[in-house]
């Protein structure tokens, strides 16, 4: 490789570089300043907003750096995603009392924050199976610890454990249908698997076995059924702030492996109106709609019963995942916008409503939804700000997430999956009851013993209000978001 190579390969990498740059600076500040924990954030923020500014730049290029990763506008856009839940994040740990309360591990804490964030990025734009499962490691490997970094509490290392222990088994499965592709491709590469597959007659149960295999540790990152056993002990026994991560930021990079790996490694042509035409292989459309309306139907039916908030909220992201995999499912242009759309939106409604669970966890001591009876009242802008978070991930109009709904519904009824769509339609009803059951609790509910009102900090009602205008906003005036979507596909047709 000489050195213009190398020079514009690093061009494509600044996002990469730039994150791994603030690690090192992080640790290093940790070390140096031992006693000024406070600044860590601070650092940490400042370097994520130049990471964005880079990220910003790679929706103008289209290009790779050593075979390995891609630059392009779609994976700019999810990169955009990671980088603006992950600056809302070290806000919310800011406030979070659990995180407080590991003072002496601050630096610890937000260097596997970036070891995440540097692995999310790493899988939006890898091309190689290899660096694929590398970076899955990665963000892995990090996000095991943080799953359980509050140690006093027993919850956190129970959830920790689960969670090595079920993304073990699906990394090893992983790499075992890596290994089988690349032992009957001979290649590691999509687009080269993509070549051997167009000109030979490659296929066969093997074949399909090592592509359902992949599916499967992708499937795990995004919490889709049957793959989504860690979600719900996770979610509740993980810090909350990391909770809200993992369900935005990994989801998200997870779903662009998964439309890069099946639109890549089997990709034939795409049609004039947009429809993709995959390698007739894998029926990956009646895979994908099975697997979508299993994990909808079982993330809203099981969310349900539930009464920790958390773990209600982490049967209502598999239920999410759902929905996001039928619109992929559709295997075309506008459905991928949908997808877009919709994670543009999940991002502010989701982290919102973990905000709001957080700052009234932290008064209460509770997430149980039980004790929010009668809290109306005394949490009045917590609660107001719950509801519309609440109500936009059930798709009530006219929040932002009907918008992010009905982009989907519009994608499935041009693909004429009218059927999939009623499917789909029902179990948005569903999601309505345990969505406003909480709502009951805190308006409908009288106090069994009066409480205190919640006081919020002038910093976190900005915060607040800065998750909570988007929700509203892009409820009426989501132009922007459907463009940014709109020029982001362009990888397809390669």
């Amino acid at each position: 490789m000489n050195f213009e190579s190398l020079n514009t390969s690093l061009q494509f990498l600044k996002p990469e570089i730039a994150v791994s740059i603030l690690l090192v600076v992080v640790v290093l500040f940790d070390l140096i300043f031992q006693k000024n924990k406070k600044a860590l954030p601070v650092i940490s923020i400042i370097g994520l907003l130049a990471t964005g500014y880079f990220v910003i730049e790679q929706f103008a290029l289209n290009g790779f750096a050593f075979n390995l990763i891609t630059a392009d506008a779609f994976g700019a856009f999810f990169k955009l995603i990671i980088t603006l839940s992950s600056i809302f994040i070290i806000m919310f740990s800011v406030s979070s009392n659990e995180i407080i309360g590991c003072e002496d591990r601050q630096g610890e804490y937000y260097t596997l924050i970036l070891g995440m964030i540097l692995g999310m990025f790493l899988i939006s734009s890898a091309t190689d199976l290899i660096l694929i499962y590398l970076s899955i490691e990665l963000l892995s490997l990090s996000s095991y610890i943080l799953a359980g970094f509050v140690k006093t509490v027993e919850r956190d290392s129970e959830a920790s454990l689960k969670y090595v222990i079920y993304g073990g088994v699906a990394s090893g499965i992983m790499l075992f249908g890596i290994s089988i592709i690349y032992g009957l491709t001979g290649s590691t590469n999509l687009y080269s698997i993509n070549s051997v597959l167009q000109s030979a007659q490659l296929g066969g149960f093997t074949f399909i076995f090592a592509g359902i295999m992949v599916l499967g540790g992708i499937g795990f990152k995004i919490s889709i059924a049957p793959f989504h056993f860690w979600t719900p002990d996770v979610y509740e026994g993980a810090p909350i702030t990391i909770t809200a991560f993992l369900s935005v930021a990994s989801k998200a990079a997870g779903f662009a492996l998964l439309v890069r790996f099946i639109t890549i490694t089997f990709f034939d042509n795409v049609t004039n109106s947009g429809y993709w035409i995959l390698l007739s292989i894998i029926d990956w459309q009646g895979l994908l709609v099975m697997l979508s309306i299993l994990t909808m139907t079982l993330g809203n039916f099981a969310a349900l019963w539930q009464d920790n908030l958390k773990r209600m909220l982490a049967y209502s992201s598999i239920a999410h995942a759902g929905y996001l995999l039928l619109a992929v499912a559709v295997l075309s242009n506008e459905g991928l916008v949908a997808v877009l759309i919709y994670f543009s939106i999940y991002l502010f409604m989701n982290l919102g409503a973990f905000f709001v669970v957080m700052l009234i966890a932290n008064k209460i001591g509770s997430e149980d939804i039980d004790d929010y009876k009668g809290l109306g009242s005394s949490v009045s802008f917590l609660g107001v700000a719950l509801a519309i978070f609440l109500l936009s991930l059930a798709g009530f109009p006219p929040t932002a997430g009907f918008i992010a709904k009905l982009y989907l519904f519009i994608a499935l009824i041009d693909a004429n999956m009218i059927a999939v769509a009623i499917i789909a339609l029902l179990n948005t009803v569903v999601a309505y009851y345990y969505y406003v059951r909480v709502l009951k609790n805190l308006y409908l509910v009288q106090k069994e013993v009066e409480i205190e009102p919640v006081g919020i900090t002038f910093g976190n009602k900005i915060l607040l209000l800065l998750l909570l205008i988007p929700v509203l906003v892009f409820g009426i005036y989501f132009t922007p978001i459907v463009n940014l979507a709109k020029s982001s596909i362009t990888f397809i047709g390669f």
